[in-house]
Formats: structure tokens, C-alpha cells, sequence
């Protein structure tokens, strides 16, 4: 097969203790799934169905890395996040099921042009140049569902130039990982490489150019980076 033009690059993210990486097709994100975060957002927890958009798989950023302060906002907020691996595809996957179709977890961070959101919540438009932007969903290694805790019931936390912001558990997920798989699963069909960001809790702030970011969630590679000068 040839192309008229070259290809990109198949976007990645690490294993962790492995050489192998795992490719991404696909990076779907869940909303307001912490009832702390809804209520900070001025929502109402539970009251509709799982929220989701999505981000482009080139968006994903290693563990590391220098990230440049993205163009176009004033308010570029963190939010820290359990990511799930889908490694078996399926449409109206059911929820007895849905663990059997990931692959891994890692830890995430989707990075939000808050003002951009809220012009786009205020005008009814999609989220798009609030989320999807480039380089808006660093990620640790991922750690194969086998060799990890408990990632339903883990603490999930983030660090800014050493300070605290965000600390809960992932339990307290108003919609839990199986719920999350199924639900997404009525309205795309999940293929392997997918991943999943599943929402934050309370704590979401600003970052500032300089700053130094710390994020994991018990028993899984945790995640740095940090916002260029």
C-alpha cells in the first residue's frame, strides 16, 4: 500500500517493567464521574447518564515530559484520572463482563482550557478546543490488570510543585470501571488500544508555566511532568 502522503507515527504509551508499548486508537474520557467534582462544577451527582468526549490519540504525553502552556487560554486546569486499557473490543458489552476487555491501567491527567470550556458550556458547543488540544492527556506507563491492586479501590492524587490539589479514592466514582465500559460500549464499539479516562475528583486548579507535576494511583507507574517556562 502506498500513500500520498507519509503517515504519522502510531501514537504509544509505555508498559511498565517492558521494552513493548501499547499503541492507541482511540482516547474516550469520562465527565463528572466524582460526586465531589460534580458539586464543584455546580452539577448534580447521578442525575444522567455517563457524560464522554474524547481526545485524539496524539494527544497522549509520556511521563516526563516538558509540556509548553498551550495557546489560546489563561486558565489551563489539571485533572487527575484512572485510565483504563481496553485489550478486547466489543459493542453492548455487558457489565458482568466488562473487566474481562481491559488490557491495564495507568494514571492520567486531562488537561482542560477551563475558559474555553466555560464559553463552550454557555454557548451549547462541543468541547473539543477545551480538551482535545495537543499534547492534553499525559500518561504514565501502564501496568497490565494482572500485576496491579485493586484499581476500583486505590487512591487517586496529584501534587503541584509539591503541594497537594487532588486526593480521593477511585471508589468513589459515581460510575464504576464495568458501568463505565458497558455504557461507552452502547454508543461506540471499544477496540483494543482505547483508552479511557475516567473522570476526576474535587481539587481541580490552575497550572502556571514552571510548574511541577506529581501524579499516581496506588499500585500502579506513576505519572510526572512538568509545564515549560
Amino acid at each position: 500500500m502506498s500513500f500520498v502522503i507519509s503517515p504519522q507515527a502510531q501514537p504509544s504509551v509505555a508498559v511498565a517493567g517492558s521494552d513493548q508499548r501499547f499503541p492507541v486508537r482511540r482516547i474516550f474520557c469520562v465527565g463528572r464521574n466524582y460526586a465531589d467534582h460534580v458539586r464543584e462544577m455546580g452539577n448534580d451527582p447521578k442525575s444522567e447518564p455517563p457524560l464522554f468526549f474524547s481526545k485524539p490519540a496524539d494527544a497522549v504525553v509520556e511521563s516526563g515530559a516538558l509540556i509548553a502552556y498551550p495557546s489560546n487560554t489563561s486558565n489551563l486546569h489539571h485533572e487527575v484520572e484512572l485510565v483504563i486499557a481496553i485489550g478486547a473490543g466489543g459493542s453492548n458489552i455487558d457489565e458482568a463482563s466488562a473487566l474481562s476487555h481491559v488490557w491495564g491501567y495507568g494514571v492520567g491527567v486531562d488537561l482542560t482550557r477551563r475558559d474555553r470550556q466555560a464559553e463552550a458550556k454557555k454557548a451549547g458547543t462541543p468541547w473539543d478546543t477545551a480538551k482535545g488540544f495537543d499534547r492534553s492527556a499525559p500518561i504514565s506507563a501502564l501496568t497490565p490488570a494482572a500485576s496491579c491492586g485493586d484499581a476500583a479501590n486505590a487512591r487517586i492524587w496529584i501534587k503541584v510543585n509539591g503541594e497537594t490539589r487532588q486526593d480521593a479514592n477511585t471508589h468513589d466514582m459515581i460510575w464504576q470501571i464495568p458501568e463505565i465500559i458497558a455504557a461507552l460500549s452502547r454508543w461506540w464499539e471499544l477496540k483494543p488500544g482505547d483508552l479511557i479516562f475516567t473522570g476526576s475528583p474535587s481539587g481541580v486548579s490552575a497550572l502556571n508555566p514552571g510548574d511541577a507535576i506529581e501524579c499516581g494511583v496506588d499500585g500502579l507507574a506513576p505519572l510526572s511532568f512538568s509545564i515549560s517556562r
